[in-house]
């Protein structure tokens, strides 16, 4: 999988459903392993944003689904 395709997927939070945005960067250990994705949250009329970008470890992932990634923030 590309990162490209992952940039392409909504981010689901499965504790409250929420949608938190889409992958801006990701940051990677020496190995090439994903330790977190960096996500823009979602903005009103594209320029306006009430957050700070959000880390995801990788741990929080549940699960990469065909156009969505679902993600436990209460882990």
């Amino acid at each position: 999988m590309l990162i490209s395709d992952l940039q392409r997927k909504d981010i689901v939070n499965i504790a409250d459903g929420s949608r938190l945005g889409k992958i801006v960067d990701l940051n990677i250990n020496e190995e090439g392993l994903i330790i977190n994705l960096i996500v823009e949250p979602l903005k009103i009329l594209r320029r306006i944003s009430f957050a700070n970008e959000i880390n995801i470890t990788f741990k929080q992932i549940v699960t990469i689904g065909s156009d969505v990634i679902l993600v436990n923030l209460n882990q």
